[in-house]
């Protein structure tokens, strides 16, 4: 034991420091000091009468307090309800040996919202995450998604959960000078997790008749969760799907093509600027099988990029993954339906 853990032992042994509460928490320590300040959640000794130690008890009552506002609960009504005890929903009113708490200060921000993100009007689940995304708080953002999943579904988990609360982050980092990345990185990395989850890996024997859908990013997209979503999507109604992630070459696009024979090939596009209608074309225009009975993929352009580009007569551009997968799902049944004339391994004779 070195001498700064000897003359520290006797002082932990009252209590933790802030630094370590925010640590075992996965919180800021300034958001520790802001409740303390706003909402009276506070240590209830200090150390030479300016050093806060925090207690068992008091932890619970952040342990609460964390629980609560990750819920979506604006954080005045959540110190309310922590200070009063977990059971102080159910509780029978204050009495004069127990009276209630003084009015507490109303929050700097308006109630429910996510610590500076604009929301607007969303599920108060979006809340709950952004304030958990923005604390830094991986536990509770991974407890939250699975907990939307299990509840609404994956579709409406994406579209009305997860989808708002990434474009939020997303703003945020934009519009306040390089801050806020790593909040954008921690809520993308468990959102990405959440999906493969809900995805599973495909059941033995169940490989689908129709042939796969293949997904792509097209050249120099970075965005993949979008498709990451799509890829759960078909997985839970069983069909077959060939993930190629960000930023796919155009050569390494036709040869996956040409190799895998997919009845639909989903090109992403986040950003106008990364949209190609000419490669779209090529995609569509891409046949194998033998000479007589030639096939050609589906080509579904999905994402915000390319809103108004000039696409082929009859190609459809799905508005959101609820969309996506019911059109893909009528292009697999078509495609399981009339046989694939050539699958992977087939020479290409164009």
């Amino acid at each position: 034991m070195t001498q700064s853990d000897s003359t520290q032992s006797p002082s932990s042994a009252h209590g933790l420091t802030t630094g370590a509460v925010a640590r075992r928490l996965g919180v800021a320590p300034t958001t520790l000091r802001s409740w303390d300040r706003r909402y009276g959640i506070g240590p209830a000794a200090r150390e030479d009468g300016r050093h806060r130690r925090w207690t068992p008890e008091d932890l619970a009552v952040l342990h609460e307090m964390c629980r609560l506002t990750s819920s979506g609960i604006p954080p005045a009504e959540a110190a309310r309800a922590a200070l009063a005890g977990p059971a102080s929903a159910e509780a029978a009113p204050p009495t004069a040996a127990a009276p209630a708490p003084a009015p507490l200060p109303r929050p700097g921000r308006p109630p429910g919202s996510g610590n500076g993100l604009r929301l607007g009007a969303v599920r108060q689940e979006c809340r709950g995450l952004g304030r958990a995304a923005v604390r830094l708080d991986a536990w509770a953002v991974d407890e939250l998604l699975g907990s939307a999943i299990a509840q609404y579904g994956l579709v409406t988990a994406w579209e009305e959960v997860m989808a708002p609360t990434l474009h939020a982050v997303g703003r945020k980092w934009e519009t306040s000078g390089d801050r806020y990345v790593e909040v954008e990185h921690l809520l993308s990395w468990h959102v990405s997790s959440a999906l493969r989850r809900a995805a599973g890996p495909p059941a033995v024997g169940s490989r689908s008749a129709a042939p796969p859908v293949l997904l792509a990013c097209v050249p120099g997209e970075q965005h993949t969760l979008a498709l990451e979503a799509l890829a759960a999507g078909l997985a839970e109604v069983g069909l077959s799907t060939l993930m190629f992630g960000a930023a796919v070459p155009p050569e390494a696009l036709d040869q996956a093509v040409r190799r895998t024979g997919p009845a639909a090939v989903v090109l992403w596009s986040q950003a106008r600027s990364t949209a190609s209608p000419p490669l779209a074309r090529h995609v569509a225009g891409t046949a194998w099988g033998v000479r007589g009975a030639r096939a050609r993929p589906a080509v579904v352009p999905a994402g915000p990029g390319w809103a108004g580009q000039p696409l082929a007569p009859g190609t459809v551009r799905p508005s959101g993954l609820r969309e996506a997968l019911t059109l893909l799902r009528g292009i697999c049944g078509t495609a399981a339906g009339a046989g694939a004339a050539a699958r992977p391994g087939v020479r290409d004779q164009s």
